[in-house]
């Protein structure tokens, strides 16, 4: 048996085609009787505009680890709703399927452990009348499944982290700001 998964976090961006089609899932992963456990039952609870429901590649197809999805941003319009429990739904469910597949998340502990998403949709997804749903669906599947890889694999690492402190910064943060 592989050593038991308490608490790891990943997140992961992937753009596409088109800027709001871009995918950025953040991910707790653990045993369902470690502190991701408690969160997950606790997400079982409905948050207006913030909705959690688990992912299934299909009608009685709930994915192993069990996994949660939850929007960042307030789903407003059904359109928006439609597009999180149908094509993003379907993406990070066969993320997670294929992560077993790939030995990503060990097989011997599928039923040991859960997974919490947070998704993102840009609302302008909705809005679009020539919206992408196989590049939107590409990204969010190769967003969830690196996500999942980072946060078993404790990417990125400390050293990276440190090594990059000046070289890097926040893409959405301003050019002039003076870094310390």
């Amino acid at each position: 048996m592989s050593k038991k998964i308490i608490f790891k976090a990943g997140e992961a961006t992937v753009y596409g085609d088109i800027d709001h089609t871009a995918a950025m899932p953040e991910i707790l992963i653990g045993a369902v009787d470690g502190p991701v456990g408690q969160a997950f039952a606790n997400m079982m609870a409905q948050s207006k505009g913030h909705t959690a429901m688990f992912a299934v590649r299909d009608i009685n197809q709930m994915v192993r680890p069990a996994t949660m999805m939850v929007p960042k941003v307030t789903l407003k319009d059904s359109a928006n709703i439609d597009l999180f429990g149908g094509l993003v739904q379907a993406a990070t469910a066969d993320a997670v399927l294929d992560c077993v597949i790939e030995g990503i998340i060990p097989r011997d502990q599928a039923n040991d452990l859960c997974i919490i998403s947070l998704v993102w949709i840009d609302p302008r997804c909705a809005k679009d009348p020539n919206l992408d749903k196989a590049d939107m669906y590409k990204n969010n599947y190769e967003a969830t499944k690196l996500a999942i890889k980072r946060a078993l694999n404790d990417e990125p690492s400390i050293d990276e982290l440190i090594k990059n402190r000046h070289t890097i910064k926040h893409c959405m943060w301003e050019d002039s700001w003076d870094q310390k």
